[in-house]
């Protein structure tokens, strides 16, 4: 039995079921991480309102990514009904991206919020906690093993479910290289997949990621259209 099906397993949805630091999750193909036992969605680098925050730089972009963003938010939610929700930072562009939420988006975001617990965490795109919208805000948050975050710590740190980094792996089949988002663990820790429209991907064999995972232990969890794909380093490619 080889190492991905040791510790992986597929279900319902295309989702593929791991444990870090001793905590059941379900990487969803959406990109967002499901804690079953405790009803918890975790979400990470929503970067809301992206293309507004450009074009006030006078960089113009598709006016879609907020709508586009909630509704795959607003599908996963469905998907699970957790109790609570939580944002591993960048949930918007830039500081006052809250603020500036067309009404009928701020509207969506409230009602995908209503009835249960909702908790930002800080990062470097919105350091505070956003305008005007419910929920809790908090730099880093424990629960059991695990400490949410949005930058990773450079230092070991069993437990840490972190963004940020916007990882990505590709792999070559049939002479065809394809690269898709990831969530990428060694079953320490683990880095989210950007859930945000107009987020990119970095490849996980890049610099940013050296020293951060066990080189032996490393699984890419690439995301397809309908289902998660587990693959171990000996399989990607930079």
């Amino acid at each position: 039995m080889n190492l991905v099906s040791q510790i992986t397993k597929t279900m319902l949805h295309g989702a593929a079921e791991m444990v870090v630091a001793g905590h059941r999750c379900v990487c969803d193909p959406s990109g967002a991480m499901y804690l079953e036992d405790d009803r918890i969605l975790v979400v990470s680098d929503l970067h809301f309102e992206k293309g507004s925050s450009f074009a006030r730089r006078g960089m113009m972009l598709p006016p879609y990514d907020t709508a586009t963003t909630l509704a795959a938010l607003g599908r996963v939610i469905a998907r699970y009904n957790p109790a609570s929700v939580i944002s591993l930072g960048d949930s918007f562009h830039d500081g006052e991206a809250a603020a500036r939420l067309p009404e009928q988006y701020a509207a969506q975001l409230g009602s995908l919020m209503a009835g249960r617990e909702w908790v930002w965490i800080t990062g470097n795109h919105d350091p505070d906690h956003p305008a005007e919208l419910p929920g809790e805000t908090f730099t880093e948050l424990a629960f059991g093993n695990l400490i949410f975050r949005h930058e990773p710590s450079k230092r070991p740190c069993p437990g840490e479910i972190a963004g940020h980094l916007h990882p990505a792996a590709k792999v070559v089949r049939r002479g065809q290289a394809v690269q898709r988002r990831c969530f990428v663990s060694d079953r320490s820790r683990m880095i989210m997949p950007a859930f945000g429209a107009y987020t990119g991907g970095m490849n996980i064999l890049g610099r940013p990621f050296h020293g951060l995972f066990d080189a032996q232990a490393i699984i890419a969890y690439m995301l397809g259209s309908k289902r998660v794909y587990p693959m171990t380093a000996k399989a990607l490619y930079i």
